[in-house]
């Protein structure tokens, strides 16, 4: 497995931007992919971004050409671009990770980091 840590969430104003980090540790060798998540109150968890190892992305479409994911492997670290923020972006964002442990393929999760989008 792995540990995920995030940082870079707070409040901003709406048409704003900030950014999302992830630091990956531990068996980051059978990484095949990563994503970000969020959770709204009173709603279910739901995909933001994801990349795979071979650095393919995927998009919800309601941050599509808002919000883009990246990497940087030198630093174990994946990024969350969020430009042109909404006040419906307002959520527990959340890293997630999948690595292959054996014949199975396990999910490790950050402890989350607010994101409030609000003037």
């Amino acid at each position: 497995q792995v540990q995920l840590a995030e940082s870079g969430g707070g409040l901003v104003q709406p048409g704003g931007s900030l950014r999302l980090s992830c630091v990956v540790s531990g068996n980051i060798f059978n990484l095949l992919a990563m994503g970000w998540y969020r959770q709204a109150p009173g709603k279910e968890r739901e995909l933001v971004a994801a990349i795979t190892n071979t650095g393919m992305t995927n998009y919800a479409d309601n941050v599509q050409g808002r919000f883009t994911i990246s990497r940087d492997m030198a630093k174990n670290t994946m990024y969350l671009q969020m430009n042109s923020l909404k006040p419906e972006d307002t959520a527990v964002y959340y890293c997630n990770a999948e690595t292959v442990v054996g014949f199975s393929v396990e999910g490790s999760w950050g402890q989350g980091t607010q994101v409030t989008v609000s003037s």
